[in-house]
C-alpha cells in the first residue's frame, strides 16, 4: 500500500539524515551502464570441502549489518534532477540475493568459466540492492580441488564502493582461523527500515541541499574545469606526452572496439614466490615481472591473429596515491601510462623497456607504488578514462580519434595467509572486472597465500578466447623465467672473464678528431656531456667536455645524470656505421636520455651533426 500522504512525514523524510546522497563520482559508475556494459564487479572464490548452502546463508544473514548498503536501494530524484540517493530499502528479501546453482556435468574448469561468464553478463536489479551471490555446487573434475567443493560468486555494482564497503560481502564472511566453524553464527541483528520516501519528499530533500550550497553547481563545475586543466598539465609535463605526441601514437588495436553483451574470462594461476624470485634477479619489481608477463601473452595473442601493430601497446597501470595516514574512503588512484614494448621480440629486453617506463612513470606521479593497494575500493581498474568512455560510447566518439590506452593492468595484493569461510579452506580467489566500449580487456592480478592469479576479462566479441590468453599468460611467465636464468648464468661467466672491449670505441675516436678539426662546434654546443655505452656484463663511460678552448673526449668514471645518454655498444656501433639511424633508436627507445631539455637538445644536436659529417 502506498505511504499516506502527511506534510509533517514528508518534511521528516526530507531533513532525515540517514537517508544519503551519492556523489559525483559514484553517479558516474552509475550513469556508465550501458546494455552492454553493466558496472559491477566479481569476485570468484574457491571453497575447498562441502560447506552447506544453509550455513553459508546463515552466515551471510548474521552479517547483513556490517555492511548497511547491502540492505539499501538507490531511488531517483523525480525527473533525475538530481543525484539519486541511499534509502534502506523495506522490501530488502536475502533470498533475492542469495542463488543456489549446481554445476553442470563435466563438473570442471571449462565448464565453471562458462557458468561464471554467463551469470558475470547479467546486470544487477536497479530496483533493488546492488549485489547479488551464487552459490554454485558440485565442483568434483578441477585440478587440485577437493571432489564437492564449492564456488562462490559475488557481483557488487560499482556505485556502492567507497572504501569501507568497497570490500564487498566477502570482506566481513571470511575468517582467518579455522576454528571458526565450531562458532554459530550470531542471531541476525533486527532491521526495521521506514517505508521508502515519496517523490515529493526528495524533491524537498534535494532542494534544501541546495539552498544551504547554493554555490554546489559552480563549484562543481570549478573543481571539473580544475581537474581537467591539472589532468592536461600533468600530461604536458609527465611521461604520458609522449604518448600522445605523434612521435609515439597509440596503436588501435582489436582490443579498442566496439564490445558485445556477453563476458569472457581465462585465469593463470602463477606461483607468487616464483614471480618474486624473477623479481630480485631482474632487479624490477614485482609489478614490472606481472606487467612484462601480460605484455608477451598480448604480442604472441596479436602475432597469432595477425593484429600486432608495429607501434608498442600502451597500457593503463593503476597506481594508489593514497597517503598511509589517509582515512578517506574516496578512490585515489593515478593512471599511470606504460608502454608495453610489444613491438620488441626478445622477452628481456621487453622487460627492461618496461622496468624503465614504470621507473619514469612513478617518479613523475610521485606515487606510492603498488603495495598501497590494500583495499579492493582502491584498485579500480579502468579509472576516469573508461567511464568517459562508457558515457559516450552509444554515440561512437571513440571511432573520431585514437583511444588514450589499449588496456589495463591492475595489481591488488591480497591477504598473505589463509581465509576460511565456516571452517573451509578458501582455495582460491579470481577478480572479474567490467569492460566498456573502446576498451575491451583488463587483465587484473590478485595474490592470496602464496598465489597469484592473473585474470584476464574481455567480451565475446573482443576475445572470444580468453582461455587461450590465460595459456599465453603461462607460457609468457615460463619463457621469461629461463630466459633471466639463462640471462644471470651468462653475466656471471661473462663477469668472470678479461674485460670486454667495446666496438664503439671507434666512434668516440673519430668524434675527439672531428671536434679537434671542427673547433667552432666547441662554441657552439658548450658544456659537459656523458655517454654510457652497455656492453652486456660490463659498462663504460665516455666524457665529452666542451667548456675549455679545445674538446677533450676521453673515458670517465663520473656519470653526470643530468647529460647523459645510455646506449648499447652494438647500437653505437651500428650508428657510426650508418645502418642505424639516430631518430630511429630514440623512437625506439634504444637510446635513453636524461637531463634538462636544453642539453639533451644539444647533446642530440651535437651527435647527429658529427654522423652527418
Amino acid at each position: 500500500m502506498a505511504k499516506k500522504m502527511d506534510l509533517k512525514d514528508i518534511v521528516q523524510d526530507a531533513f532525515d539524515g540517514n537517508i544519503k546522497q551519492i556523489s559525483g563520482s559514484d553517479a558516474a559508475f552509475l550513469y556508465a551502464e550501458s546494455p552492454t556494459s553493466p558496472m559491477h564487479i566479481a569476485t570468484l572464490n574457491i571453497v575447498e570441502g562441502s560447506l552447506k548452502f544453509e550455513d553459508f546463508r546463515s552466515i551471510v544473514k548474521s552479517k547483513m549489518h556490517l555492511i548497511p548498503k547491502f540492505r539499501q536501494r538507490l531511488m531517483n530524484v523525480p525527473m533525475n534532477l538530481d543525484y539519486p540517493y541511499w534509502v534502506n530499502d523495506p522490501n530488502f528479501d536475502i533470498d533475492l540475493h542469495l542463488t543456489r546453482i549446481r554445476l553442470p556435468d563435466p563438473a570442471n574448469w571449462k565448464t565453471l568459466r562458462k557458468m561464471t561468464s554467463t551469470i558475470f553478463s547479467a546486470p544487477l536489479d536497479l530496483r533493488r540492492p546492488l549485489w547479488s551471490v551464487h552459490f554454485i555446487e558440485g565442483l568434483d573434475e578441477i585440478a587440485q580441488v577437493p571432489k564437492g567443493s564449492v564456488a562462490i560468486l559475488s557481483k557488487v555494482h560499482h556505485v556502492m564502493i567507497d572504501g569501507s564497503s568497497g570490500v564487498g560481502i566477502m570482506g566481513v564472511l571470511f575468517d582467518k582461523d579455522e576454528d571458526a566453524k565450531a562458532k554459530t553464527a550470531p542471531k541476525p541483528a533486527s532491521f526495521e527500515p521506514d517505508p521508502l520516501p515519496d517523490d515529493l519528499s526528495l524533491l524537498l530533500k534535494s532542494g534544501y541541499g541546495f539552498f544551504k550550497n547554493p554555490f554546489k553547481l559552480p563549484v562543481t563545475i570549478a573543481e571539473t574545469a580544475y581537474a581537467f586543466m591539472k589532468s592536461k598539465a600533468s600530461k604536458t609535463l609527465s611521461i604520458q606526452k609522449e604518448f600522445t605526441t605523434a612521435r609515439y601514437p597509440v596503436p588501435i588495436t582489436i582490443f579498442n572496439g566496439s564490445i558485445s553483451a556477453r563476458r569472457t574470462w581465462g585465469t593463470a594461476i602463477l606461483s607468487f614466490d616464483r614471480v618474486n624470485t624473477l623479481r630480485k634477479k631482474s632487479g624490477g619489481s614485482v609489478n614490472d615481472i606481472i606487467v612484462a608477463i601480460c605484455a608477451g601473452a598480448i604480442r604472441k595473442y596479436l602475432l597469432e591473429k595477425e593484429k600486432l601493430p608495429l607501434q608498442p601497446l600502451v597500457a593503463n597501470v593503476p597506481i594508489s596515491i593514497r597517503n598511509e595516514n589517509d582515512k578517506s574512503t574516496g578512490n585515489k588512484i593515478a593512471n599511470m601510462m606504460i608502454q608495453l614494448a610489444t613491438h620488441i621480440e626478445d622477452p628481456l629486453e621487453r622487460l627492461e623497456y618496461i622496468m624503465e617506463q614504470t621507473m619514469l612513470g612513478k617518479s613523475r606521479h610521485k606515487t606510492m607504488g603498488a603495495k598501497t593497494l590494500g583495499k579492493m575500493a582502491d584498485a579500480v581498474p579502468f579509472g576516469l578514462a573508461n567511464l568517459a568512455a562508457g558515457l559516450y560510447s552509444k554515440y561512437n566518439i571513440k571511432d573520431l580519434h585514437r583511444p588514450p590506452f589499449n588496456v589495463t593492468i591492475t595489481n591488488v595484493p591480497g591477504p598473505r595467509n589463509l581465509l576460511y569461510l565456516n571452517g573451509h579452506k578458501v582455495v582460491s580467489m579470481f577478480g572479474l572486472t567490467p569492460v566498456v566500449d573502446g576498451f575491451g580487456l583488463i587483465i587484473a592480478a590478485f595474490s592470496y597465500n602464496g598465489q597469484l592469479t592473473i585474470t584476464a576479462t574481455s567480451d565475446a566479441k573482443t576475445m572470444p578466447d580468453a582461455d587461450k590468453f590465460a595459456r599465453y599468460i603461462r607460457d609468457a611467465a615460463n619463457e621469461l623465467e629461463v630466459l633471466i636464468k639463462d640471462s644471470k648464468k651468462v653475466k656471471t661467466a661473462e663477469a668472470k672473464k678479461a674485460k670486454v672491449n667495446s666496438k664503439s670505441t671507434v666512434f668516440f675516436s673519430a668524434l675527439k678528431r672531428y671536434l679537434k678539426k671542427e673547433t667552432k662546434m666547441v662554441a657552439t654546443y658548450k658544456g659537459i656531456y656523458h655517454i654510457e655505452v652497455d656492453m652486456g656484463a660490463t659498462s663504460e663511460c665516455w666524457e665529452i667536455n666542451l667548456t675549455g678552448k679545445d674538446a677533450v673526449v676521453k673515458k670517465s668514471k663520473n656519470l653526470d645524470p643530468e647529460t647523459l645518454i645510455a646506449i648499447e655498444d652494438a647500437n653505437l656501433y651500428a650508428m657510426y656505421k650508418g645502418t642505424l639511424l639516430f631518430d630511429e633508436l630514440k623512437i625506439q627507445r634504444r637510446i635513453k636520455m636524461s637531463g634538462t631539455v636544453a642539453n639533451k637538445n644539444k647533446l642530440t644536436k651535437l651527435v647527429k651533426t658529427f654522423l652527418d659529417r
